[in-house]
């Protein structure tokens, strides 16, 4: 069954592929533009999202069949490719007016070999990397870094509209909207390590860091992984991934495989990827970003055992 918006007045029909911490409560948000969509491997998500009335697909290619809109939010460029290309893959059911949009944050090189081996296919394809965090996604107030034609930010604006503040239209290539995001994750990976960095400096200084926290986040000091990061980073347990140090090793790694073919000087995202890579030499890529910290939290500047993975 296609769902078509010539038949059912301005209703969409959403697909999302991926509904991991992120594109939950993103697949949450677009059930009010009309019928839902998903696939993951986690069917403990899905079926949450069945329980709001999402439909649960058996494959990606099942999705792409069902929607006018179809979003992929997956975590690398080798998921995209399976997802798109792969078996059961969404490929064959793409068709003219339906609209693409890549939400993953997976590289310029990696959405535009996508809008290349679509080319011709009369697709509206966005780029649209999102930032803001799992908070942000769970209020709908994140922001999204979108790439592509003014036809096609305009096919996606309905659903981009219901799980974001502000979206942002940052080029008319397909592979913009990436760029813009290598340049936040640079941001981003430099401010959480730190972050981490000095609390675990106020510690070894012999003061209390939730003390230090509460009296320098909202100074000139302030960022927001700071804000978001910081109490997670002092929490006595271990706390949920929202966020996975994996996904900075990724995104670092993008951050300088960009800078290298740019030619541009990016010391301080290499120190960043540098403690990304060390964290996940120890066994933790799978931890919460937020335990970054660990790195620093050591018998000779520390008053805290690290905890083991």
């Amino acid at each position: 069954m296609k769902f078509s918006p010539e038949e059912d007045g301005d209703v969409l029909a959403v697909g999302f592929i991926g509904v991991g911490a992120m594109g939950s409560p993103m697949a949450r948000h677009a059930l009010a533009i009309g019928p839902v969509t998903v696939f993951d491997v986690d069917t403990a998500r899905l079926d949450a999202l069945a329980m709001l009335g999402a439909h649960v697909a058996r494959s990606p290619r099942e999705v792409a069949e069902r929607a006018d809109v179809l979003v992929v939010m997956v975590a690398t460029p080798v998921q995209l490719d399976t997802v798109l290309f792969g078996e059961d893959g969404a490929e064959p059911e793409l068709r003219a007016g339906q609209t693409l949009i890549v939400m993953a944050s997976v590289g310029v090189e990696a959405v535009r070999a996508v809008a290349a081996r679509l080319e011709g296919r009369g697709l509206h394809i966005v780029d649209a990397p999102v930032t803001g965090g799992v908070a942000r996604a769970e209020t709908a107030e994140l922001t999204i870094l979108a790439g592509g034609s003014e036809a096609a930010i305009a096919a996606a604006q309905p659903v981009l509209q219901a799980m974001s503040k502000t979206v942002a239209h940052c080029g008319p290539a397909v592979g913009d909207g990436q760029a813009v995001k290598l340049v936040n994750q640079l941001l981003c990976s430099v401010h959480l390590a730190a972050a981490a960095e000095a609390l675990a400096f106020a510690e070894s200084l012999g003061l209390d860091p939730e003390v230090v926290l509460g009296a320098i986040q909202h100074g000139a000091a302030s960022s927001f992984m700071l804000s978001d990061r910081g109490p997670r980073m002092l929490a006595v347990d271990e706390p949920p991934v929202l966020s996975a140090i994996d996904i900075f090793v990724k995104d670092t790694s993008l951050v300088l495989d960009a800078a290298r073919e740019a030619a541009s000087l990016v010391p301080l995202a290499e120190v960043a990827a540098e403690r990304f890579g060390r964290a996940r030499e120890r066994g933790w890529g799978r931890r919460d970003d937020s335990k970054l910290i660990d790195l620093y939290l050591t018998a000779e500047n520390s008053r805290r055992p690290v905890p083991t993975p």
